[in-house]
């Protein structure tokens, strides 16, 4: 992709699945990149692995719901690579729970690092963006934010979320040369799916009309398009990278 070449990319929850995948496909393209993450084992390997193909890579611990934590992560981004180019708010949790059973404490915990993470991480990015006069926010959302999903109050509200601050900062940081724009992944094969018995996989996949999960690689392919110059008016999207579910 154009334009990726020596940039500095910042990817939250980058530490395995999705966020994994982004983090080599961006290296791939020529991008220093941010491991940042909760987990200094598997965060810490990724950048590994990036470094020994020659690839330029830091890990960085990072709370994406600590204020402070991501205040290191972006002073960190800066010490080491001298800006911030692109963000991506991959960091995400699930804890699923019908309505009737949902307690307070697990729909703020899903809330609290899915919807206020982001915004903590994009606020504190973007005050080095607007000096910079340029910069990319890409958001993690989900289908589930376009149709809801069955014992996912708290999730599908924090991906609902996700959506319309896309919007908003698209329309308030375009000034500044900000594009803002999010990423919806359909069912895609991760440890995030680990649970599910293997006969509601092949359900779930039945129901997509490619016949098949979607690929970590899916989505880094569509946030590497989106942070690219072949993106460059692309701003305040949600693109649906789902095989076809939300037809």
């Amino acid at each position: 992709m154009r334009g990726l070449r020596d940039k500095t990319v910042i990817i939250t929850g980058a530490g395995q699945g999705i966020g994994k995948a982004t983090a080599i496909r961006f290296s791939e393209e020529g991008a220093k990149v941010v491991i940042a993450d909760l987990n200094e084992t598997t965060g810490q390997a990724v950048a590994d692995g990036i470094q020994s193909t020659g690839g330029e890579a830091i890990f960085t611990y990072v709370n994406v719901a600590d204020r402070d934590s991501v205040k290191a992560m972006v002073s960190s981004a800066i010490k080491t690579y001298g800006g911030i180019d692109v963000l991506v708010n991959n960091a995400g949790i699930i804890e699923d729970v019908t309505l009737k059973k949902l307690r307070d404490e697990q729909f703020d915990k899903v809330i609290k690092v899915n919807l206020r993470g982001t915004f903590i991480c994009t606020q504190e990015v973007t005050a080095v963006m607007c000096e910079q006069g340029s910069g990319v926010i890409l958001n993690a959302s989900s289908v589930v934010a376009l149709y809801g999903n069955f014992g996912q109050t708290n999730y599908v509200a924090s991906k609902s979320g996700v959506i319309g601050m896309t919007k908003v900062w698209a329309r308030e940081l375009a000034k500044d040369g900000i594009r803002v724009n999010a990423v919806a992944p359909g069912f895609i094969q991760t440890d995030m799916l680990a649970h599910i018995p293997e006969d509601i996989m092949t359900k779930l996949a039945n129901k997509v009309p490619l016949k098949r999960m979607g690929t970590p690689e899916d989505i880094a392919a569509a946030y590497v398009f989106l942070a690219s110059d072949d993106a460059n008016y692309i701003n305040g999207t949600v693109l649906s990278v789902d095989g076809g579910v939300v037809v």
